[in-house]
């Protein structure tokens, strides 16, 4: 069984370890650099709130982590960032629960009506998931990506009702 729970400071190097490589790192932010240190994640953090970690009920270590950030209170929205899981747990049940977890908390704690995020035009795996579960397509950004060119981000939304 899962659940989740606030980020805690011992977390930190289980999650920097589920990067691969810099191309996973930047997935989860163009802001990071890799390796990934604890010290970015608290960084980040510091605009950034409902830090995120999914376990198993005995709470041990982190299987995911995600966090949410620039809450409009005029529009009831906000973005979903930062969200990655562990390799082995990939395409399983963790990243569905990790993702209706910080719905919950979104549209429970923040009166959230609108959920935004950012999917790299290259990550397609994570673009089938999101539009699975009901967000939509709805802009563009450009992206400086790793000093090799430039890469799209696909703006996408979904109402949490």
């Amino acid at each position: 069984m899962l659940t989740y729970r606030k980020l805690a400071r011992g977390d930190l190097d289980t999650i920097c370890a589920f990067p691969a490589n810099e191309e996973e790192l930047f997935c989860v932010s163009p802001k990071f650099q890799h390796p990934l240190t604890p010290e970015q994640i608290l960084q980040v953090l510091e605009g950034r709130f409902n830090p995120t970690v999914i376990t198993r009920e005995d709470h041990s270590e982190p299987l995911a982590y995600a966090n949410l950030y620039d809450k409009d209170e005029e529009l009831h929205s906000c973005w979903l960032g930062n969200v990655i899981v562990s390799p082995e747990h990939r395409g399983t049940d963790v990243s569905s629960f990790l993702l209706e977890s910080m719905i919950g908390q979104a549209r429970n704690e923040h009166n959230i009506h609108t959920l935004k995020l950012f999917c790299h035009n290259t990550n397609t795996r994570a673009l089938i998931f999101y539009c699975r579960h009901g967000f939509i397509p709805c802009g563009y950004k450009i992206f400086p990506y790793l000093n090799r060119g430039k890469i799209v981000g696909i703006e996408m939304f979904k109402k949490l009702g």
